[in-house]
C-alpha cells in the first residue's frame, strides 16, 4: 500500500498496516512532530492532517488511509526549513510554551484555514477544542490562529459563506 507523507511516496511494508498512523510516522518514518500524549484521542497531541483534515494519529489505522495525503508538522515549513506563516504566527503570539501540544494545535489550526478564510474567534475555538493546552490559555494560540488567516487564500467553496 502507499501514502503521500508530507508531499513524498511512501510505500508502506505490509507489517505496519495493522498500526497506528502515530506509530507508524513516529516509528517507522522518524516523523516525531505528533505527540504519544493520551493514546485514547482525548488530547489532539497526534493530530495530524489527512486529506487537508484534523485526523488523531493514536486512532487511525495506517490501512485506513491507504493512497491518501499525510501532513505532519515537518511538512509545514519550507524546503529551505522557514516556518510556514502559521508556524511563524505560534512563535510570534507567544502559542508555543511548552511545546507538546503544538503540533496538533498548529495542523489542526491549519486544517481550519485550509476550509475556512477569516475565520471568527468563536470559530477558531470551537475548532481547536478537541486539543488540549496546559500552558497557554489559548488566548495566544487564538491571536496566532487569527493573525495567520490573512496568509490563507480562500478556499474555492467555503460552506455557509457567499464568495
Amino acid at each position: 500500500m502507499k501514502l503521500n507523507v508530507n508531499g513524498s511516496p511512501v510505500d508502506v511494508d505490509p507489517a505496519w498496516q495493522e498500526e497506528t498512523l502515530l506509530v507508524y510516522l513516529r516509528e517507522a518514518l522518524d516523523l516525531t512532530g505528533a505527540k504519544s500524549g493520551c493514546n485514547k484521542g482525548a488530547c489532539g497531541s497526534c493530530t495530524v492532517l489527512v486529506d487537508g483534515a484534523p485526523r488523531l494519529g493514536c486512532k487511525t489505522l495506517v490501512k485506513d488511509v491507504a493512497g491518501r495525503s499525510v501532513v505532519t508538522i515537518e511538512g509545514m515549513a519550507a524546503a529551505d526549513g522557514t516556518l510556514h506563516p502559521l508556524q511563524q504566527a505560534f512563535v510570534d503570539h507567544g502559542a508555543i510554551q511548552c511545546g507538546f501540544c503544538t503540533p496538533g494545535m498548529v495542523l489542526r489550526a491549519h486544517g481550519l484555514l485550509l476550509s475556512r478564510s477569516r475565520p471568527t474567534r468563536i470559530e477558531i475555538r470551537k475548532a481547536i477544542s478537541p486539543n488540549l493546552c496546559r500552558c497557554t490559555g489559548y488566548q495566544q494560540i487564538v491571536d496566532a490562529i487569527e493573525a495567520a488567516a490573512d496568509s490563507y487564500p480562500p478556499p474555492q467553496s467555503e460552506p455557509g459563506r457567499s464568495q
